[in-house]
């Protein structure tokens, strides 16, 4: 367990992550981990409601998400509350009481979720710009799995993988609030301090990569394109100089793109762009809305920044703002409870490595220009494009 002590809060944050994804889910179970999550949150607790309605009737906020390599579920609560809500969160984890009028119920909910992801293509196209990125591999699964996978999803499917999920799965509960809950004891330890033992990660080879940022066929009068490529995988020191990329031609003002594409060309409003690491490689992706005459146009603009970039690298004041978007972003999230908590699980991946606040800061600060002329040139050669939605 992992907790950060801050007297000045009045609140708690809590996260128990578990280092299960959609990536892990079996042939032919896709969305199983989104499920799962589903049920946890959902599920009575005996006779009681469930943990979801529990923490919110207290005022606080709960909630749950299932990512490629992990699933946190995770709560604020009142400090005076934080005790009671942490055996609650770890007993519906641990000792799960699932029926099937839950399962039918909450299968429901999730199919209608996968349905309005489906309708929405700023959604699909990262599905879609994933399965290109890593084709017939689990880092290009959709989270969700597909509506064929979700309804042939039974019981025993599900208590079955909670087993896997327990016996063979890293799991850390991290706790940030004014004190450390009694009933945790005094095994919790500080971000760095102590890494939980956990088998290395099951990799997986990757297919050749792709690439391709012609025969775009959009469809409609709007629609979204993701560009992007291979990035380095988590714990790769060259990944701070592709994050500090995704600042430079991001969605700020002080951003490259964002004079290139609103100012001077008025081809995007709603764009962004961000850097994500996993465990065999990562993913560079910039994200926008442009209206389907102008997709080309966006995909060419994109790329001519990166080549700039790769080319005569950023400008001083380029690379500097960056820098501080990204030391903002961190330490932000820092000055939330359960944004903080959030943030330890995710880059300790469930307690299994290392990390602080600082470490990743220094890294950011190290970061030179010719590091990120280096990601620009990496990104803009491996450069892919998807947009939907697609013309048939």
């Amino acid at each position: 367990m992992i907790g950060v002590v801050d007297e000045r809060l009045k609140t708690t944050g809590l996260c128990l992550a578990v280092g299960y994804g959609a990536r892990h889910d079996p042939r032919g179970q896709g969305g199983i981990a989104h499920l799962f999550e589903h049920l946890v949150m959902s599920a009575p607790m005996g006779s009681r409601r469930s943990f979801s309605e529990r923490v919110e009737s207290l005022g606080g906020h709960a909630n749950a998400t299932t990512r490629l390599e992990a699933m946190q579920f995770y709560a604020q609560v009142h400090a005076d509350d934080a005790d009671a809500t942490v055996a609650e969160l770890q007993q519906v984890l641990l000792e799960p009481t699932w029926t099937q009028d839950l399962l039918d119920s909450e299968r429901s909910v999730v199919r209608q979720e996968l349905a309005a992801a489906a309708a929405d293509p700023s959604d699909t196209v990262q599905d879609a710009f994933f399965a290109r990125l890593f084709p017939e591999h689990p880092l290009g699964r959709p989270v969700g799995g597909t509506v064929g996978e979700l309804d042939g999803l039974t019981l025993d499917h599900l208590y079955a993988q909670h087993r896997r999920v327990l016996d063979d799965s890293p799991m850390t509960l991290v706790v940030v609030g004014p004190a450390i809950p009694a009933s945790l004891g005094a095994d919790v330890h500080a971000p760095g301090a102590a890494v939980a033992s956990a088998a290395p990660p099951a990799l997986v080879p990757l297919p050749p990569a792709p690439t391709g940022t012609d025969d775009l066929k959009p469809d409609g009068d709007f629609c979204w394109v993701c560009v992007g490529a291979r990035a380095p995988r988590a714990g790769d020191p060259r990944g701070a100089a592709h994050t500090l990329l995704a600042k430079l031609l991001g969605s700020s003002p002080s951003s490259l793109l964002y004079r290139r594409l609103r100012t001077e060309k008025g081809l995007a409003y709603n764009f962004q762009a961000w850097s994500r690491g996993y465990a065999e490689s990562g993913a560079w992706r910039f994200l926008a809305g442009v209206e389907t005459a102008n997709a080309g146009l966006l995909v060419d603009t994109v790329a001519s920044a990166l080549r700039e970039v790769a080319d005569a690298g950023p400008t001083e004041a380029g690379l500097a703002a960056a820098r501080r978007q990204a030391e903002m972003g961190l330490l932000l999230s820092t000055e939330s409870p359960l944004e903080y908590a959030q943030l330890i699980a995710q880059r300790t991946a469930c307690g299994t490595v290392s990390w602080t606040l600082e470490e990743e800061l220094a890294r950011l600060r190290a970061v030179t220009a010719e590091d990120v002329r280096a990601a620009a040139a990496e990104v803009h050669a491996g450069l892919l494009a998807v947009v939907r939605p697609e013309a048939s």
